[in-house]
């Protein structure tokens, strides 16, 4: 029988991850997204748009949909989804996978602040700089919404979502990012500090490339832990490897 694949989309690696399966004959491959975008870019195979109602609303989906395996390939601090996938497949016996690209690591001139959230990163931003390059997603941006005397610069694929520091500057544009522009960007805007989750891959990296090149503090905020006993993955062939087993020819 034709196996059926959830992923829980959003990601760069989800899209090549459907792409993939999607040319697999006979595979069944069904993405999830959010919603929140309102452009997605294209995907391979069925999409869905909307969430599922927690954790048994995805349970239902996989009952109803006879999903053979769940693979949550949504951004490394979509903490909510992570916690729900990990309940459903307990819940259901579909065997569930996370796809999770490797975080960034420090090399040598870079003056990393790591930080385990975005409060504590807002609560030492005044010490670090007055014009700060804010790069931690529109829809959190209430964190930093009490530094009035601080200037930010916003970058979005879309219009941020309140509330929001008083003195905010939005660029919307979508990466992936070249250190050139993002060389320009700190030295026109005359940047102080960069704040940036450690969400990895190379499509949002050259950020850090330049700070390190302009000797700028960076406030990086750590991943949140995954679900206990989730099984972790770093790339779409590790995806494919685990499916493989569950499915062999």
């Amino acid at each position: 029988m034709s196996p059926h694949i959830l992923i829980l989309g959003g990601t760069t690696e989800a899209r090549e991850l459907a792409a993939a399966l999607a040319s697999r004959p006979g595979w069944r491959v069904t993405t999830s997204l959010a919603g929140r975008v309102t452009r997605p870019g294209k995907v391979a195979g069925e999409v869905r748009i909307g969430g599922f109602g927690g954790a048994e609303g995805l349970a239902d989906w996989l009952r109803e949909e006879q999903a053979d395996a769940l693979v949550d390939a949504t951004h490394p601090f979509a903490r909510a989804i992570t916690a729900h996938a990990a309940r459903a497949s307990a819940a259901t016996g579909v065997p569930c996978v996370v796809l999770r690209r490797p975080g960034w690591q420090p090399g040598p001139g870079d003056r990393w602040h790591p930080v385990d959230s975005l409060d504590v990163a807002a609560q030492l931003l005044p010490s670090l700089g007055r014009r700060v390059f804010l790069t931690t997603g529109r829809m959190e941006l209430a964190a930093f919404a009490h530094l009035t005397e601080l200037h930010f610069v916003v970058r979005s694929v879309e219009l941020p979502e309140p509330p929001m520091p008083p003195r905010t500057e939005v660029l919307l544009a979508r990466g992936p990012f070249t250190v050139t522009d993002e060389s320009a960007l700190l030295h026109d805007h005359r940047i102080d500090v960069l704040v940036t989750k450690d969400s990895g891959g190379a499509a949002t990296s050259a950020k850090l490339t330049a700070a390190r090149q302009l000797s700028l503090p960076v406030v990086v905020v750590r991943r949140p832990p995954l679900p206990d006993g989730v099984t972790a993955v770093p790339d779409v062939a590790g995806v494919q490897r685990w499916l493989d087993l569950l499915n062999p020819r």
